[in-house]
């Protein structure tokens, strides 16, 4: 019964909307000194566009400015994610140096007492440092190095010339291991700083998602207003016309004598406040235009010669309302609601490190390698894959601050405080959406009565109207009579309208505190 009584009363309004051409056409029409009195100034020539809500709502996806500027901050806050992962890739390090020493001949005195000549020598070192090191997800610490060392000695004899000796090849590859085990164990610094950069980005994202939200809600806000401007336009383009008719009509009675003045002069004053609504109604369509352009483009000059005209109607189609379905929702959806979530789950991130960090240092620490002397390379690296002559190590690191870690434990105590303070936070966030939703399931009810209302008041206005005008024709009525009702007819029309629109209003936005807008309009989130 209410979707019937909407339709009707949206089609009895449709019946009559004129097009502002065909008011331009009527207003022409009229009584020669009336228009003197009374002149309607065409409304500005624009480009008419037909838009459908739909197209709207793609419009605004592709090109709202708000919607393309918060899309870049998951992408930002991925690509901080990624970064933060480069802790640990491994780090792979070339050294080589060439070294230079030498040393004069020089006498010394043996142990009997004999003088001997120490011959001079230069020696040259090519030393070549391979490494590769970095952490792993658990903590543990690696390196994986080793120097090849190429060493030839020029021998310089006192009696002069010198000679090569042979040269010779040593090296000592191994490997290095470090594990905390109290302190940085289940979770560290780098561990820490990946988990807040993944709920970060889960923030950008319901960020995203509310701006969205926000957009879409404001688009179709700005869609039902646009229809209500053009719904006013039309309704005070009809009371001109009824104004300008009756005017005309009492001028001619006038003429005649069957008439005094006095009604002609007081149909004309309605004519010129009829006017005086019409343009300030053509003033607000224009203001929703341009507020429904400025949604839907990021180039407003590609706009500015282009009225949109809604393809659609305004109609109340009414709705399941369920408070206790609509709370679930929200409390499940809404993303500010999610945010505060995250917020709290961050900051239990934090806390779990901060705990970590009160725990003395006990790390495990290890090594193992092989070390190889010929003269050949050859021979050196045949030495290193035998294994005769290894060296390794093991042991612990503990050490634990000798005033208790009074940083660590204040730190630690801060961040519950801050936790409990976000978790309040939620709870807020939480009731302030259970309010906004109770408000609207009950405003969706209220302007659904309203609609219903309005559409009998409008329909009472039209029967009064004739049955005044048919007394009027009769003789038993005045111009007065005719002329408020006019006005009354005017006014219950637009209100009837703008009933629409709150109706249409009311239930996007119950939507979108719902935390529903993009599943109800079916948005694909993944649009560029």
């Amino acid at each position: 019964m209410l979707a019937l009584a909407a339709c009707q009363a949206f089609g009895a309004i449709a019946q009559t909307q004129t097009d502002t051409n065909q008011t331009q056409t009527a207003t022409a029409q009229t009584d020669t000194n009336l228009a003197q009195i009374v002149q309607v100034p065409p409304a500005p020539v624009r480009k008419e566009r037909v838009v459908s809500l739909a197209d709207c709502l793609q419009l605004a996806l592709q090109h709202n400015l708000d919607i393309q500027i918060q899309r870049y901050n998951p992408i930002i806050s991925q690509f901080t994610l990624d970064v933060s992962y480069d802790v640990y890739e491994p780090t792979l390090t070339l050294t080589a140096n060439k070294q230079y020493s030498g040393s004069p001949g020089t006498l010394i005195t043996d142990t009997n007492g004999n003088i001997v000549t120490v011959p001079g020598n230069q020696r040259e070192s090519d030393n070549y440092t391979p490494a590769i090191n970095g952490v792993l997800p658990t903590g543990l610490t690696y390196d994986l190095s080793g120097t090849w060392s190429r060493d030839s000695i020029w021998n310089m004899p006192a009696n002069g010339g010198g000679y090569w000796l042979p040269p010779t090849w040593s090296s000592g590859p191994g490997i290095t291991l470090q594990q905390p085990l109290l302190r940085n164990f289940w979770i560290d610094e780098n561990r820490l700083t990946i988990q807040l950069n993944k709920a970060a980005l889960q923030i950008s994202e319901q960020a995203l998602r509310l701006q969205i939200m926000t957009s879409v809600t404001a688009v179709k806000t700005a869609y039902y207003n646009l229809l209500f401007a053009r719904g006013n336009v039309e309704a005070n383009t009809t009371a001109l016309q009824l104004a300008q008719q009756l005017a005309a009509n009492n001028k001619k009675q006038v003429e005649i004598g069957t008439l005094a003045p006095l009604d002609e002069k007081q149909a004309e004053a309605q004519a010129a406040a009829s006017l005086a609504a019409l343009e300030a109604a053509r003033q607000a369509l224009i203001i929703q235009e341009n507020t429904l352009k400025n949604l839907l483009t990021d180039n407003y000059m590609e706009w500015v010669d282009v009225s949109p005209k809604p393809s659609e109607s305004l109609v109340a189609v009414p709705q399941l309302l369920d408070r206790q379905t609509s709370w679930r929702r929200a409390l499940a959806e809404r993303p500010e609601v999610v945010e505060a979530r995250l917020n709290a789950k961050k900051q239990g991130i934090t806390l779990k490190y901060d705990l970590n960090q009160i725990f003395p240092q006990l790390d495990l620490t290890g090594s193992y390698g092989r070390s190889a002397f010929d003269s050949t390379l050859g021979d050196n690296l045949s030495d290193l894959s035998r294994g005769n002559s290894t060296f390794y190590s093991y042991g612990a690191i503990f050490s634990i601050p000798l005033a208790g870690n009074l940083t660590a434990r204040n730190t630690y105590h801060s961040g519950k405080a801050t936790l409990k303070q976000l978790l309040l936070t939620l709870k807020q966030e939480e009731q302030t959406v259970l309010v906004a939703v109770d408000n609207d399931v009950g405003q969706v009810q209220s302007d659904l009565e309203q609609v219903n209302s309005t559409h009998a008041a409008r329909l009472y206005a039209e029967d009064a109207l004739k049955a005044e005008q048919t007394k009027l024709e009769n003789g038993k009525s005045t111009s007065f009579n005719v002329l408020q009702l006019i006005s009354n007819l005017t006014t219950a029309r637009v209100n009837e309208i703008q009933a629409l629109a709150n109706y249409n209003i009311a239930v996007a936005q119950l939507s979108l505190d719902e935390g529903a807008t993009i599943e109800d309009n079916h948005i694909d989130l993944k649009l560029k």
